[in-house]
């Protein structure tokens, strides 16, 4: 699954109010954007095939497009009681002044959610999504550490993230929080050729 989420640094944080909700209310969560502008994007170098190394560099995406993984057919949270067993998973939802602004999917001990690689002490930040006029306020943040504990809780001693190379916010927010780039991988999507698996580990 996908997990993205637009930053910036030039606004204020505002109170955020972190609920559990049943994975039943994932209809909710989906109804907040998860789309963002891909204005620039990591690309993936190797040097002598590989052998000399692997660098990501920066670089300016001449025509800025949008992205918006819940688009793309058999995707998005509305679908996934249908298409795995969520018992073990939990949703955090984040509220300003009383409404929905965003929200944080975590997988633990989920068959089929293949990243997960049948551990017991690995949690899968799947899914974080923050309201577009509400990105850049820390909402993010609130989420991220919501998610932290919960895998704590559950005695878990890393959390995991995925995202790829066109989100470049997303790459600097899980490196904020304390994330480490463990896995590179471009060959991951078949469908999207252009895209870049990127895996971010948090020691707990």
């Amino acid at each position: 699954m996908l997990t993205d989420l637009v930053h910036s640094d030039e606004r204020e944080d505002v109170i955020v109010e972190i609920r559990d909700e049943p994975v039943t209310e994932l209809a909710q969560h989906g109804s907040i954007s998860i789309a963002f502008e891909v204005d620039r994007l990591l690309e993936v170098l190797t040097p002598e095939g590989g052998i000399g190394g692997i660098t990501l560099r920066e670089r300016i995406v001449e025509h800025p497009y949008a992205k918006d993984y819940d688009a793309i057919k058999g995707e998005g949270p509305q679908r996934w009681l249908t298409r795995f067993d969520l018992k073990n998973c939990g949703l955090k939802a984040a509220y300003v002044d009383g409404k929905r602004v965003g929200g944080a999917v975590i997988a633990f001990d989920t068959p089929g959610i293949y990243l997960l690689d049948d551990r017991n002490d690995l949690a899968e930040l799947w899914d974080l999504r923050v309201e577009p006029a509400m990105r850049g306020m820390g909402v993010g943040r609130s989420l991220f550490l919501a998610a932290e504990q919960w895998a704590r809780e559950r005695r878990c001693t890393q959390l995991q993230v995925e995202t790829q190379n066109v989100n470049v916010s997303a790459c600097h927010f899980y490196l904020r929080m304390g994330c480490e780039l463990r896995g590179i991988d471009r060959f991951a999507y078949p469908d999207l050729p252009t895209e870049v698996r990127l895996l971010w580990l948090k020691n707990l």
